[in-house]
């Protein structure tokens, strides 16, 4: 059977249409991939979007934290970043690189440690701070000198 255009069986020819035009979803115009879909600004909303990951602004992240990549698959967003800025897409862009290791497994955390790489690195309040403990030193989480925090910032310590 050939599986291209045309499909011969029994003699006849079988010929597969596809309809044009309404859907949604991914084209290609000299190789370069469009998207019929909209996001932020285009799509009329003042809200941050991210397709497939839900992007949630909130106004009580702790203090100096502007960002979460949450185990559900949604990220979090302080209210204080102004919406369309750069530090706004900066903040998602970072937290996005965290979503996308929880989602191929390379990154879990839960109240009591963060696995990273197959590593484990043990998590608890140490004097009402919220620390991770990484090459013998308890350090608050957020840090950015972890290895997670490394990668979310392309080897860059500095976001």
């Amino acid at each position: 059977m050939d599986h291209g255009d045309k499909e011969h069986l029994d003699g006849k020819n079988i010929y597969m249409a596809f309809k044009l035009g309404s859907e949604k979803g991914n084209y290609a115009i000299s190789g370069e991939i469009k998207t019929k879909m909209r996001f932020g600004k285009e799509s009329g909303s003042s809200d941050v979007s991210v397709p497939g990951t839900p992007v949630i602004r909130k106004d009580d992240l702790q203090p100096g934290v502007f960002g979460e990549a949450n185990m559900d698959g949604t990220i979090y967003i302080s209210d204080k970043l102004g919406a369309g800025s750069y530090e706004e897409r900066q903040v998602i862009i970072h937290e996005m690189r965290h979503a996308t290791d929880i989602k191929i497994g390379k990154l879990t955390y839960a109240d009591d440690h963060i696995m990273y790489n197959g590593e484990r690195f043990e998590r608890e309040d140490v004097n009402g701070v919220d620390s991770i403990l990484v090459d013998g030193k308890w350090k608050p989480a957020g840090t950015d000198d972890f290895p997670w925090e490394v990668d979310a910032n392309n080897g860059d310590n500095k976001m």
